[in-house]
C-alpha cells in the first residue's frame, strides 16, 4: 500500500477543525494564508498520497481563500507547480493581472514561486490535487511557467490521461506498493509536462480576448436563467463563477454597463413581456413583478416608469384586444 496520510475534520473538535486543516497544509504544501466563512465548523477531508517527490492530494472540502503572498514565499519556496482536478465544483485562480476560473472537468494550475489567489466557490468542492518539483518536468523552465494559471480540460487528450491517473490513484491507491511510489511519480510528472506542452501549443491561435468573451456569454446565460430569484446580485453572480466581485465588474465595464443595471433591464424586459401578454391580462401586475425578482410594487412600478416612460398597467391589453 502506497504511503498515505489522512485528515478528517470530524475526527477533530469542532474549534479546533479549519486551524488544525490549515496547518496541515502549510505543513505538507507551503505556508499559506487560509480563509473561510465556515473557520468555526470546517468540513475537510483530505488524503496525502505520496509517490516519492511527487504527491498526489484528494480531498472533499467547504468554501476557503488561499493566498500566497510574497512575504510568504520569502519564509519558504518548495519550487512545486500544483494541478488540481476538479471533480466537483468551481474555483478560480488570480495571479498578478491573470485571473482564471475554473468548473467541474476542468484542471486548474499554480505555481509556488508565483503570489497568488486561489479561491474555491459555492458548495462542497471535490477535487484531486497534485505537487510536482519544478525541477522534475522534462521542459524548459520558461516554458513550463507559461502554462500556469490557464484553465485546461480533463475530458480529451493528454488532460483526460492525467486525469484517469489521478482518480484511478485516489480511488485504488491500496493496489500499489511503496516500492511502485517512485516510478508512478515520474509517470505523473511525465504527463503533466506533456500536458503543459499541449496546453502552449494548441492556445497560440487563441488571443486572451476569446477567453474573456467566452466568460462573458457564461455569465450573461447564468444571469438569464436567475433572474427570477430576488437573491441575483453582483456578488452572487460573481460567486456561481468562482471570480472576485471586481473582476466581474470590469468584464460589463468593458461591455459598456454595470451588472446591477443588466439585470434591471433583463427583469424589467421580461416583466413587459408579461404585462403585454393577453393570456396573462387578469395576472396581477404585483404577481408579475414578484416574478422577475422584484422585492416591491413601488420599485417596479418606479424602475418600469423609469426604463420604459410610462407605468405599468398603460402596457396591459385591454380586453378588447384579448378577443
Amino acid at each position: 500500500m502506497l504511503d498515505e496520510m489522512v485528515f478528517r475534520s470530524g475526527d477533530v473538535p469542532t474549534a479546533d477543525r479549519f486551524d488544525r486543516w490549515r496547518d496541515l497544509m502549510n505543513q505538507v504544501y507551503a505556508p499559506m494564508d487560509v480563509r473561510s466563512d465556515h473557520a468555526a465548523d470546517y468540513r475537510a477531508h483530505q488524503r496525502l498520497i505520496g509517490l516519492g517527490p511527487v504527491s498526489v492530494w484528494p480531498g472533499e472540502f467547504q468554501p476557503l481563500v488561499f493566498l500566497r503572498t510574497p512575504r510568504l514565499i520569502r519564509q519558504y519556496d518548495p519550487e512545486l507547480y500544483h494541478l488540481t482536478l476538479v471533480v466537483n465544483g468551481s474555483g478560480g485562480i488570480a495571479l498578478g493581472k491573470q485571473e482564471t476560473t475554473y468548473g467541474t472537468y476542468d484542471i486548474a494550475t499554480n505555481d509556488t514561486s508565483r503570489a497568488s489567489e486561489t479561491w474555491v466557490g459555492l458548495g462542497t468542492a471535490k477535487i484531486v490535487g497534485v505537487c510536482v518539483p519544478k525541477a522534475m518536468l522534462p521542459l524548459p523552465k520558461g516554458r513550463a511557467d507559461q502554462a500556469i494559471g490557464r484553465r485546461m480540460s480533463s475530458e480529451r487528450g493528454v488532460g483526460a490521461l492525467l486525469a484517469l491517473l489521478l482518480t484511478q490513484l485516489a480511488d485504488n491507491s491500496g493496489q500499489y506498493t511503496p516500492a511502485d511510489a517512485p516510478r508512478l511519480g515520474v509517470v505523473v510528472a511525465d504527463l503533466v509536462a506533456a500536458l503543459f506542452a499541449h496546453t502552449l501549443d494548441a492556445d497560440r491561435s487563441l488571443p486572451p480576448d476569446t477567453h474573456r468573451r467566452t466568460l462573458v456569454l457564461r455569465i450573461r446565460a447564468f444571469m438569464e436563467q436567475h433572474l427570477s430569484d430576488p437573491e441575483l446580485t453582483p456578488r452572487t453572480v460573481a460567486a456561481a463563477h468562482s471570480i472576485s466581485p471586481s473582476y466581474l465588474h470590469r468584464l460589463f465595464q468593458d461591455e459598456g454597463t454595470t451588472v446591477a443595471a443588466w439585470i434591471r433591464r433583463r427583469r424589467l424586459e421580461r416583466a413587459r413581456g408579461n404585462l403585454t401578454d393577453p393570456a396573462l391580462r387578469t395576472v396581477p401586475i404585483h404577481v408579475i413583478a414578484a416574478r422577475w425578482g422584484f422585492t416591491g410594487p413601488a420599485e417596479f412600478s418606479r424602475a418600469f416608469r423609469t426604463e420604459f416612460g410610462a407605468p405599468p398597467r398603460e402596457f396591459r391589453p385591454s380586453r378588447a384586444d384579448s378577443t
